[in-house]
């Protein structure tokens, strides 16, 4: 267990410096909102100050239907960048997701980097975060509750990445009887059970799926932004490992634009569907919400900042 956390810390660390340093955008993919035209009102009828962004989503009250995406925990690094965007959320009145708390289930020492969060927004709408793969391997409603507990979260979001562990190292690809597994959690579990992709997509027929078996949210967190196949393709490069290196390559573009899979979704469930995967901006962020989105989650531009501080 120890060889493991130390591994799941280093590869925490890892994600972080890569995302901060490198090109790991799509390159040749996009989110699809360039083609998603707002008609302009010349007439709006309505005074600036008298628009209300105000909603309310999973029973909780955002001043704005913004929150940041999960990224990040484990590390002294992420410790600061979590308390950094937590600060901001509570004060903006936003939400934000926190990255895997695996790191900390397995080593309760790394706990702290994950619950400054609830420290610095005490009333913030927070998610905590389960990979999918560690419940085919084990996991389940005493792990789930325990990542609710450490920061008393709103809402557990349970990932779904499996292209990222297909192109990672020490990937972890089992994912048969996924499905049946976060059921059970989502049956069992006291506060909402979202599902996220981690920048890849989410297909109508998946979104059903979930939904049938008592997901409360989906986060389709779509292709355009963050390549996580590029994050491992850099990894594999500084481990000299050719063919994982050609592997991320190959798939630097993979998935269903944001655009696409926010569509899709939003067409075929009647649960909350939050839009994520390379909306850097307002703009886009309203293209989502215009296309049924009910929250806009943004991650990349967040960490850039994060790391200088809370504002």
């Amino acid at each position: 267990m120890k060889l493991l956390n130390n591994q799941t810390r280093r590869r925490k660390a890892d994600h972080i410096d890569i995302c901060l340093e490198e090109n790991v955008q799509a390159r040749t993919i996009t989110t699809g909102f360039e083609d998603i035209h707002f008609v302009h009102r010349a007439l709006p009828e309505i005074d600036r100050e008298e628009i209300d962004l105000k909603v309310k989503v999973f029973n909780h009250k955002f001043s704005a239907p913004i929150i940041v995406g999960a990224m990040t925990g484990g590390t002294a690094k992420a410790e600061k960048i979590n308390a950094a965007i937590a600060k901001a959320v509570e004060e903006l009145g936003l939400g934000m997701g926190l990255g895997s708390q695996r790191a900390a289930i397995e080593n309760p020492k790394l706990e702290k980097t994950f619950s400054i969060a609830r420290k610095k927004a005490p009333t913030a709408f927070l998610i905590a975060n389960l990979g999918g793969p560690q419940l085919v391997q084990g996991y389940g409603l005493k792990e789930a509750k325990k990542a609710v507990e450490m920061i008393d979260a709103d809402a557990l979001a349970i990932h779904l990445n499996p292209l990222q562990e297909a192109v990672q190292p020490e990937g972890e690809t089992k994912f048969k009887e996924l499905t049946e597994k976060i059921g059970e959690i989502a049956a069992a579990l006291e506060v909402p059970v979202l599902v996220k992709e981690t920048g890849a997509g989410i297909a109508a027929e998946e979104a059903k799926k979930l939904e049938k078996i008592g997901v409360k949210g989906i986060d389709i967190a779509g292709a355009g932004g963050t390549s996580w196949a590029a994050v491992e393709y850099y990894r594999a490069k500084k481990a000299k490992n050719s063919f994982l290196q050609r592997l991320g390559e190959a798939f630097w573009d993979w998935g269903i634009p944001t655009a696409i899979s926010l569509i899709e979704v939003v067409q075929s469930v009647s649960i909350p569907v939050i839009a994520s995967g390379g909306i850097r901006d307002g703009v886009q962020a309203a293209k989502a919400l215009a296309l049924g989105a009910s929250l806009a989650s943004l991650s990349s531009p967040i960490l850039k900042q994060a790391v200088k501080g809370s504002e």
